[in-house]
């Protein structure tokens, strides 16, 4: 590649790294903020960690549903209609009048915020063979920066202005991003030639005939469930006794999982299509993960270990899954959309899960209990990784 295609090139992935920051931090918005919605629609804080998890099956309904026509549709076209779609859906969040209402939009908002799934496989295919893996791990810790900043942002901006406020917020950055991808983003040739139902029906066949996809799919879609079960139920123990901590100090350790972006292009350079290296990256994953429950169950009230535990479970995670992605990526790359979408699709209805999971376990006994179903869950993982 020619250094002026070389630069422009360098560019474009921190553009598409920014933009996949931006969108998916929709997600994560609501997080800290669950007892300030809690208190204002008069419900305990368990109730209002339902839309979490609603969040994150809106996220994986949009995948399956929308994320396979980036192989039939004009790529740019269909970011930005999502991308206007997603504005919408937070302005109309900030106005909720009941929680009822918040809880559907909560699912709609995940619909519309899978920008940086129609993304990643672009990325992928502007990338060279030997480039790939950095391409995809730069775009992905964009993805993780978005994440862990969202945290932090929301629960800051909840704690000084509101709740409501941080949507208002959110819908300006949209707006802004719709700007910048319009004059930015690279427009693109579809691949697929057939129809609707035809692409669907593709996707059920790659899942028979592609051990590899089954494999990598659910290593993820476990491993993403015992992350964000954290996240969500990190939240209830924070807020409660001994801690009593507000939503901008809560928000606070979502920067302590950058660690994970940091990680991940580095994860994105071992990456390759070869099985027995992604196990060996997988297992690594899987032990940070465990060592992070670990970690967590001796809580108590020693903070330190809490922080510990979010830098081990974040960089493990990222160890899995972008090792994993890159694995799928190079099984046919007439078909990287597709094959997104069932990765990614089954990776948010495993952290769907694992939320709803964790909070039940939360609720019915406590921050160890919940913490000895985590690192059961990591186990099994562990045992299916050597298959």
């Amino acid at each position: 590649m020619q250094p002026g295609k070389t630069l422009l090139m360098k560019k474009l992935t921190l553009f598409m790294a920014v933009c996949c920051g931006l969108t998916v931090a929709n997600l994560y918005y609501c997080q800290p903020l669950l007892p300030l919605i809690a208190t204002e629609f008069k419900i305990s804080n368990t109730a209002a960690g339902s839309i979490t998890y609603l969040t994150q099956l809106g996220y994986a309904a949009g995948m399956l549903l929308f994320v396979p026509l980036g192989d039939l549709l004009e790529k740019k076209q269909q970011i930005l209609w999502t991308v206007l779609a997603s504005i919408v859906t937070l302005l109309g969040i900030a106005f909720s009048p009941s929680f009822a209402m918040l809880q559907v939009l909560s699912f709609l908002i995940g619909v519309f915020s899978v920008v940086p799934q129609l993304i990643v496989p672009l990325a992928a295919n502007l990338a060279s063979d030997e480039k790939r893996g950095s391409v995809i791990g730069l775009v992905m810790g964009g993805l993780l920066i978005g994440i862990v900043s969202s945290r932090s942002l929301s629960g800051y901006v909840g704690y000084v202005l509101g709740w409501r406020e941080m949507y208002f917020i959110a819908a300006l950055i949209g707006l802004v991003l719709l700007i910048l991808i319009k004059l930015m983003l690279p427009s693109s040739r579809p691949i697929y030639k057939g129809t609707y139902k035809e692409l669907m029906l593709s996707m059920a066949g790659y899942v028979k005939h592609y051990p590899q996809l089954r494999k990598a799919t659910l290593r993820t879609a476990i491993s993403f469930a015992t992350m964000s079960s954290f996240w969500v139920t990190m939240v209830l123990l924070l807020s409660a006794r001994p801690f009593l901590y507000n939503s901008v100090q809560i928000g606070l350790f979502g920067i302590i999982g950058a660690t994970g972006a940091l990680a991940a292009p580095l994860v994105g350079k071992r990456s390759s299509d070869n099985s027995h290296t992604v196990r060996k990256i997988t297992f690594f994953g899987l032990s940070l993960q465990l060592l992070a429950y670990i970690a967590f169950y001796f809580t108590g009230s020693h903070i330190l270990l809490l922080i510990a535990g979010i830098i081990l479970i974040d960089i493990g995670h990222q160890s899995i899954q972008i090792s994993n992605q890159t694995l799928i990526y190079s099984l046919d790359p007439t078909a990287r959309n597709r094959f997104n979408t069932i990765f990614m699709t089954t990776s948010f209805i495993g952290g769907a899960l694992g939320s709803a999971v964790g909070l039940s376990l939360f609720h019915a006994g406590g921050w160890s209990l919940f913490c000895a179903g985590m690192s059961c869950l990591i186990l099994v993982n562990m045992l299916l990784n050597k298959k």
